[in-house]
Formats: structure tokens, sequence, C-alpha cells
């Protein structure tokens, strides 16, 4: 998996793994545990659901954490542990909502239910879970129940088995909101891509190797990387049943385009695209491709161009999800105190990206 340049994993994961397997008190403020997939940070007795132990990496401390581009848990909010500060009515209503749609695995409360578990009135619930959360308490527990599904599928479980498991209540509701965040049908994605034929190549690029993977809809990934190797196999893990074929001639406009952007600031050609996402996230990927080049956004602008003031958070975990670099541009997105922020190809590259685009003319 991809992690920032220079915030490595601590050494003894096998001891801190066992920390937060057994959810251990004692552990807490001797390190965090950022997951991958959800780009949350949490502390070792957070009593949210555990996450797979491949997905899980280490940090000394939350600012770590942050820097790495994960945000923190709002259950049981490991940023406190080191700011001592405590949590507004609101802010604690929002814990017990999130609470309340973690112990309801699969299924999506109406807000009615939220507010009445959360203490506050359907309007204020909605207000502060969706400042602090980034989404509405609906669309949250939609992204778990698309979680809880894709861990299904990788499982192996049949496609059925696993909607049902996540909470799907139709195979016409699985197949339509499934395959809209999977990018694919869930048949395909539970077979690792059977049935997907993906043409690749790695380019050698000013900002290292890119790995360009398409689908004959268009581009599904675009990876920066250490090497060739890593790269391939990265692609191998993600799509382990896809038939692959390395096409160097084929994707050759796609990397000169790419290639030419990134050394020379020249404008990339039209890349069709074939991506999966929420259709939050496919909104912000969007208002990146807008951004012009040499310039940046805040995530709180983005979110506000996307008409969802307030998810800054949301718009960050969005950008860490976006899977072909350059083309959607998030390393154009920074904080608003103009710290880079998080990069999932590494914040040194990001840095570098956005240093070669401000020396540039725009194209």
């Amino acid at each position: 998996m991809h992690t920032a340049l220079g915030l490595e994993p601590l050494p003894d994961t096998d001891r801190r793994w066992a920390a937060v397997a057994a959810r251990d008190p004692a552990a807490d403020g001797q390190f965090v545990y950022a997951v991958r997939t959800t780009r949350i940070y949490c502390r070792p007795s957070c009593g949210s659901r555990r996450p797979r132990r491949e997905n899980v990496m280490f940090y000394a401390t939350a600012s770590a954490a942050i820097e790495g581009g994960f945000r923190a848990c709002l259950r049981c909010r490991p940023d406190e542990a080191a700011t001592g500060t405590s949590p507004r009515s609101g802010d604690e209503a929002v814990r017990r909502t999130l609470a309340y749609i973690d112990d309801h695995p699969g299924q999506v409360p109406p807000l009615a239910e939220l507010a009445k578990a959360s203490g506050l009135s359907p309007a204020h619930l909605q207000r502060n879970f969706s400042r602090l959360v980034g989404v509405s308490p609906r669309a949250y527990a939609q992204a778990l129940r698309r979680e809880r599904l894709k861990s299904g599928l990788r499982q192996g479980r049949s496609v059925s088995r696993a909607g049902w498991d996540a909470g799907y209540g139709s195979s016409r509701q699985l197949y339509e909101q499934g395959a809209d965040a999977l990018g694919m049908t869930p048949a395909s994605y539970r077979a690792g891509g059977e049935g997907v034929t993906l043409r690749y190549t790695v380019a050698d690029t000013m900002a290292g190797p890119l790995l360009l993977a398409a689908t004959e809809r268009g581009l599904c990934a675009a990876w920066f990387g250490r090497d060739e190797a890593g790269l391939t196999r990265e692609l191998i893990r993600e799509y382990p049943s896809a038939e692959l074929h390395r096409n160097d001639k084929a994707l050759a406009p796609m990397a000169a385009s790419i290639r030419k952007h990134l050394a020379e600031g020249a404008p990339l050609a039209r890349i069709p695209l074939d991506v999966g996402g929420t259709p939050f996230a496919r909104a912000v990927w969007n208002s990146l491709q807008a951004i012009p080049y040499g310039e940046t956004r805040t995530y709180a602008q983005v979110a506000q161009a996307v008409g969802r003031p307030g998810a800054a958070r949301a718009v960050g975990s969005a950008c860490a999800a976006n899977p072909v670099a350059v083309v959607i541009p998030c390393h154009r997105v920074v904080r608003a105190d103009g710290a880079g922020g998080g990069y999932r190809w590494g914040v040194d590259r990001k840095r570098a990206l956005l240093a070669r685009e401000a020396r540039s003319e725009s194209p």
C-alpha cells in the first residue's frame, strides 16, 4: 500500500497489533493506529469495529498520523489525548450517533432514530454530524455498508450472501449501489477483477515511476511508487484475477501526455476515466479537475464548491481515495494554514509537484 514518504510505521508492530486487538487502554498515549481503507486513526482502546490487520499501520503520535494523511476518529478522539481538550455537547452527541451506527452494522437508520439515540433534535444532529464527520449520518452509514460488502466479497462469500450480510435489501439495490461504489459489478469485484481486462504500463516521470492501468472504458489507475516492480505487484494484489496485459504502445499517448504535463506544464490531453466512487467523491474529483494549473484550493474551498460547506474532512477522504494521480489533481488541495496536508503517494512528492507547478507558466 502507499504510505507517506518519511513517515514509516513504528517497529514492533506485532505487540502494537496485540494491544489494538485487545483494545488495551494501557496502550493509549503510546501510539495510534491508522486504517488505510478509511483514512482514520484511533487510540488502541477504540471501541469501533476492528480493521483487517493488513490495512493497519502505526504512528508514534497523532500529529504523525495527520501528516500521513489520516484524520482523527470521532468515536475515541485520539487528538484529544494529545491536547487535553474536551468535546462540546454537540460533539458528544455525534460520538453517540457514531457508536449507534457502528453497533447496528448493515443498517441505515432513519434520522429520527439516530436523533433519539443522540439526544439532539434531527435538525441539530444533522448539522453537528455533517460539521464534524463531513457527510450526513445517512451517507456515513451507507459508506460503512459498502465497506462491509467489499470485505465480504474479498473473503470469498457469494455476491448474494455478501450483499445480504452487508445490509442490502435486494439484488437490485446491491447491483445499483454496490457497482456504483466498486467501479465494477460486485461479481467482478469478488473475483478479484475476473472478467475485467486491464492494459498497463509504467512510465518514468519527473515525480517518479507512474503506473497507468486502463479498462476498455478508460484509465482506472495512475499510481506513483518507488519502482516498477513494486507498482506491478500492487496492481496484481488489487486485481488478482483480472486479465493483465503490459501494453506500453497502447498507453504511450496517455503516458506521454502526463509526462509532458508534469515536466513542462503542458495541458493534459483529454483522458477518459473508469473510476468508481461515491457520488460525493466523484463530485470532489470533478471539482479538483477544474483547479487551474499552478493554483491550489483548501479542503474547505473544495467543500464549498461541491455544495457541502463544512465537509472539509470528507473532502480529504475523497482525495485520499483518488485512484488516478495527476489526472485528478488532488495534490492541489492544501490545508487552510498553508501546510500541504496529506497525499496518498507521499507528502514529499506532493510538495515537489506543487513547487514544480508554481515555477512553471500556466499552460
